[in-house]
């Protein structure tokens, strides 16, 4: 019989590399507050940053694009007033985590010990758990569909939690048994996985069932850095991405169902230490260049993007390594999620994102046939509409662009002076 001694995977191979200096954000100051959290989030279009303020609480958004568009009638100015606020906690917020299915549903955990669920779209609070949490939470984590909550906290107790019916299902006590915090996600099988420390003060990573929380199903030690790990879970390739606080490097491994069911796959290092980290969903990465996870690390004074990739060949979009994933659009509505029904995510494919490589592109050299022979009709005068469509075109084109850009200007130049008028009632009437 012959033995297989390397396993088999298609992330074995899987690198991480900076991005060019041109692709970073220069120029942030990255928030120094003490709170284990990544202060970054990112999605296809926006980067969010916590950054240094005082009283705390700023946050930089910056559009992916790196396209900007600064109006020449009116200075640009600092966005000072939210769309709704929501109050209900009474020590200060460190985790925000949107539902996964359900429109307008934002979880919120703070020093309180309280995790308020609410429906941002009105502003009401639609579930508040506070008795079950004794200590600081280290963090909350939704399952794929959002009916349960994986939770930690400084009372060393991982936590699953139905959220509506207000109970804990399943708990186990110091699954790390060091005194430093721990983090726990859902993977795609339904089991948890969790970061913590051991005894003597190692991180330590663990895989566990929630139908069976006594033994786990893998446990493995790391290393005796004392930066918390921060995992990011990949549902779609099941690849735990762990980013120390104070780490220069990310270690990631990938889920199985085989022993020893965590696997370690490589680690991306660079020279100088995260302050933060940001993980883009997997709609915003290229597809093109086989792309499957992009981070954005952030530095003392500035954000730079980590892409890992995987190594193909192939032109051809990789069936294989981007299967349908979840999108955009909610499956359901604040209050249908409330009343109990539940719905997998609404999945899209990353096919549409796909660009060929230009000497793949088709063209066209033989000239077709039909144009040699003679018209059969009367011939006709050649009209100014006979002309090449590609100067004719482009003029209109040209044209219809400078209107719409005029209307543009002055609908916005409109929208301002009513803002202002606006302002000037609110300013008399206090």
């Amino acid at each position: 019989m012959s033995r297989r001694v390397v396993r088999q995977s298609k992330f074995r191979h899987v690198f991480g590399q900076a991005a060019k200096a041109d692709q970073a954000y220069e120029d942030i100051r990255v928030s120094k507050v003490t709170w284990d959290s990544s202060f970054c989030a990112v999605n296809p279009k926006f980067l969010a940053i916590i950054v240094e303020a005082g009283g705390g609480g700023a946050f930089i958004v910056l559009p992916l694009a790196k396209v900007w568009q600064i109006p020449d009638y009116t200075p640009m100015r600092n966005i000072t007033e939210p769309i709704i606020t929501l109050e209900g906690h009474s020590k200060r917020v460190g985790i925000l985590s949107w539902h996964p299915t359900a429109r307008n549903v934002l979880l919120s955990a703070g020093g309180d010990n309280v995790i308020i669920i609410w429906n941002v779209g009105t502003g009401e609070v639609l579930l508040s758990l506070d008795d079950m949490h004794p200590d600081v939470i280290h963090s909350v984590c939704w399952n794929s569909n959002g009916s349960l909550l994986a939770t930690t906290c400084k009372d060393k107790t991982l936590r699953i939690i139905d959220p509506r019916k207000g109970q804990v299902v399943a708990e186990r006590f110091a699954a790390h048994e060091g005194m430093r915090p721990m983090r726990a996600v859902f993977t795609r099988q339904g089991h948890i996985f969790t970061t913590g420390f051991t005894r003597m003060s190692q991180r330590e990573l663990g895989l566990w069932d929630p139908n069976n929380f006594e033994e786990p199903v893998a446990l493995q030690e790391m290393d005796t850095s004392n930066g918390v790990l921060l995992p990011f879970y990949d549902p779609d390739s099941s690849i735990v991405y762990l980013c120390g606080k104070g780490d220069s490097s990310i270690r990631y491994f990938e889920i199985t169902d085989e022993p020893p069911f965590v696997h370690y796959l490589n680690t991306f290092s660079s020279k100088e230490p995260q302050r933060g980290m940001g993980f883009m969903p997997k709609r915003g990465l290229d597809v093109s260049k086989c792309e499957i996870a992009r981070f954005y690390k952030l530095h003392e004074r500035k954000c730079e993007p980590i892409i890992m990739t995987v190594p193909r060949k192939s032109d051809l979009f990789q069936d294989d390594l981007y299967p349908d994933t979840p999108g955009p659009e909610p499956a359901l509505e604040a209050d249908e999620w409330l009343s109990g029904q539940d719905a997998e995510p609404v999945l899209i494919s990353l096919r549409d994102g796909y660009v060929p490589p230009k000497h793949r592109e088709l063209r066209v050299t033989k000239r077709n046939i039909l144009d040699l022979r003679p018209p059969s009709g009367p011939r006709r005068s050649q009209s100014a509409s006979d002309a090449p469509l590609s100067q004719h075109t482009l003029e209109t084109l040209l044209e219809e662009i400078k209107a719409l850009r005029e209307r543009v200007q002055a609908q916005e130049q409109r929208i301002t002076a009513l803002e202002n008028m606006l302002c000037e009632l609110v300013d008399g009437t206090d």
